[in-house]
């Protein structure tokens, strides 16, 4: 009974703490640049996603499978750097560090959410590239946009799922006072491993369900981009080749970018015990990469230029 009331007093204890965010540097002459771009990172990152939603919605040439996705794709990102930007802003121009225990177990769990989603809208991207090129002629009847809307909620229910079960693992651990976190927000390895009980159950899970689903995605992705490169080299014309590849480009460059710096914070967090580095390693997964995807569309992508220019010449008619 002792053991028990013990237990309790320890999980009383953390509801009502507060963990400190030690952010990505405490000097303190760092703080006005750290906050001005991150402010501007921000921003650019809302404005061009906004962009590419508006695009695909306004104009019917981009009622397509891969351009739904894109969209998706862009509303996660807004969300995936609303989830711990704002928070950290604030932190910054506030000089005060804390986030509540109720306030870090909601980060964590939309964290997870939103990237977990991000990574199955890859894979389902990478999907849709290898039925247009490896099935072009039965394109527009697999991909119908049942399919896609079904993908689309199976990988939003997936997230959900998975994020819950991890938020839920975290609930049940218990944490020591004044608790120093030493990233922007609160990213759940390091949560569970500054906690004061028996963490080894939450390390399984975790790490079980991040070889399923990241590991899982990414050989799809794999597997979808071997099939796709066969298809090309079989193509006899060089310009055949070139324009099923740039059909890809940007969706390859989107995947290497969010797999690689995702797979880097991974290994270097297992490799150095520095987690100060592993901060600043994550920040381009969490903030980076929803802040380049989308200019590495738009960049290389006729149908999203042309549909943003006739809404601004729209816009400029109508004025």
């Amino acid at each position: 009974m002792g053991s028990h009331s013990q237990h309790m007093k320890q999980q009383n204890d953390t509801q009502g703490s507060q963990f400190l965010l030690l952010g990505l540097s405490e000097d303190p002459e760092l703080q006005p640049l750290i906050y001005r771009l991150f402010f501007s990172v921000y921003l650019v990152t809302i404005l061009g996603n906004l962009l590419i939603i508006l695009a695909t919605i306004s104009d019917f040439h981009l009622h397509t499978a891969m351009y739904f996705f894109l969209s998706n794709l862009s509303f996660v990102d807004i969300c995936l750097s609303s989830t711990t930007i704002p928070k950290m802003l604030v932190n910054v121009y506030t000089q005060h560090r804390t986030i509540t225990y109720e306030g870090c177990i909601l980060q964590i769990y939309f964290f997870i959410l939103f990237l977990g989603l991000d990574n199955f809208l890859l894979t389902v991207m990478a999907y849709d590239r290898f039925v247009a090129i490896c099935h072009p002629l039965h394109y527009t009847s697999i991909m119908t946009h049942k399919l896609c809307v079904s993908l689309v909620l199976v990988s939003w229910i997936t997230s959900s799922l998975n994020s819950s079960l991890q938020g839920f693992m975290v609930l049940q651990l218990s944490f020591c006072a004044n608790v120093e976190i030493p990233h922007f927000f609160c990213e759940l390895s390091m949560l569970v491993h500054l906690a004061c009980s028996d963490t080894f159950l939450n390390d399984v899970v975790m790490n079980v369900l991040a070889t399923l689903l990241g590991g899982g995605c990414l050989t799809g992705i794999l597997y979808s981009y071997a099939k796709i490169v066969s298809s090309i080299c079989a193509i006899s014309s060089a310009q055949g080749k070139y324009k099923a590849f740039s059909t890809c480009a940007s969706h390859l460059s989107v995947v290497s970018l969010f797999y690689c710096t995702l797979l880097g914070v991974y290994l270097s967090s297992s490799v150095t015990q520095n987690p100060h580095s592993t901060a600043i390693a994550s920040l381009m997964y969490t903030v980076v990469t929803p802040m380049l995807n989308p200019f590495i569309y738009s960049l290389r992508n006729n149908d999203i230029k042309r549909a943003l220019k006739k809404n601004f010449v729209r816009e400029k008619l109508e004025k």
